[in-house]
């Protein structure tokens, strides 16, 4: 690194799972990074919770970082829940089959 470089925050994750996946992705596309609160995203009590974030070593990396963030996030799963015709048991929305009384799930019209 360079004098005139910094480190630079590009994501902050929901989970320390995404952030090792990210992190990863950037480590395999030759971008230098490091996770900052792997270690506090755990915490509870009375302690802040801070999440999981990743810095790039270089900030010349930055646009680079963002397409493989975005790529990242494009890729997830949707987040959203289902309810199971049958029993109304809220599944997720990646779920085939109800969790609760196996009725096989319809999409959703929205």
């Amino acid at each position: 690194m360079t004098a005139h470089e910094k480190m630079l925050k590009v994501y902050e994750a929901e989970s320390l799972i995404d952030a090792q996946l990210v992190l990863d992705m950037l480590e395999n596309v030759d971008i230098p990074a490091i996770l900052v609160n792997g270690n506090l995203s755990g915490g509870l009590g009375e302690l802040p919770v801070s999440p999981p974030e990743i810095w790039i070593k270089r900030d010349h990396d930055e646009e680079r970082a963002c397409l493989v963030i975005r790529d990242f996030d494009i890729a997830q799963p949707p987040s959203g829940e289902i309810s199971c015709e049958k029993c109304g048991e809220k599944n997720p929305e990646s779920f085939e089959i109800c969790w609760m009384c196996h009725t096989i799930l319809l999409p959703q019209s929205s």
